[in-house]
């Protein structure tokens, strides 16, 4: 009879450990994230970043005006392209997270041109928190920067 319980309750965990699965080491999974955010915005397409981000998404940026969901991240980004803002680069200071919400922060830099048209180094620091989709991928709630 014990035999029976404890394959019983070996085979309820084998079907209930799949649902954890996809999360990973929020570290790697956040690192990885970065990559492809780093590899989207310096292809120059706006819309394309803006696809990283959940349809409720908002990106909180150190001039205060909140972009809120595709379009207004979307028209965010492309500002960026047409100041010339180029070379983003994500580096992981730390992340943490369960299942379902992901943490990082990181340094940023990027460069550009200053309000004379000269060329400029950007950097700063950034947090984000990503919700984990069904496939495991990381998809951007919130971005802040200064």
């Amino acid at each position: 009879m014990r035999v029976i319980h404890a394959t019983a309750f070996a085979l309820c965990l084998l079907t209930v450990a799949p649902v954890g699965c996809f999360a990973g080491d929020a570290k790697s999974d956040v690192s990885a994230a970065y990559a492809a955010f780093d590899t989207t915005f310096n292809k120059g397409n706006a819309k394309a970043v803006a696809a990283l981000y959940l349809p409720n998404a908002k990106v909180l940026p150190p001039t205060h005006e909140v972009a809120s969901g595709p379009t207004e991240i979307e028209k965010f980004f492309a500002g960026f392209y047409a100041n010339g803002v180029t070379d983003h680069k994500l580096e992981l200071i730390d992340a943490g997270g369960d299942d379902k919400v992901v943490y990082g922060t990181a340094n940023w830099s990027a460069k550009g041109k200053d309000k004379d048209s000269k060329p400029a180094n950007f950097s700063g620091i950034a947090t984000h928190v990503f919700e984990r989709q069904a496939d495991g991928s990381l998809k951007l709630r919130l971005h802040t920067f200064n």
